[in-house]
């Protein structure tokens, strides 16, 4: 089993609030850290678009990310949200457990 860090970004504070509680309510997360607004700049559609956004980082395993994205996708206001996930490869052995236990019992 793998952990892993997950990150989107959400149009404001409160979608990102409902976001974060609703995925720690059906275990597909075990922790999510609603970060301070950012600035977004990108391309969509051929335009430059610049945004407030503000980023969600998410851990859970790779064994639930698919329950996990697929929340995502329904709860996410765009079009095309960034939805990202790297493995974390070191980290506090208790964490990972800790993390891993609290997805697995959404199984």
């Amino acid at each position: 089993m793998t952990t892993l860090l997950v990150l989107t970004n959400l149009p404001d504070r409160s979608v990102a609030e409902a976001l974060a509680q609703d995925l720690v309510a059906q275990r597909l997360a075990a922790c999510v850290n609603i970060l301070s607004a950012c600035r977004s700049v990108y391309r969509w559609q051929g335009t430059i678009e610049t945004s407030d956004e503000v980023p969600l980082l998410i851990k859970t395993t790779s064994e639930r990310y698919p329950a996990l994205q697929a929340a995502i996708l329904a709860r996410h206001p765009y079009e095309l949200p960034e939805v990202i996930a790297w493995p974390i490869a070191h980290g506090l052995p208790g964490y990972l457990a800790w993390v891993a236990d609290e997805v697995a019992q959404g199984d």
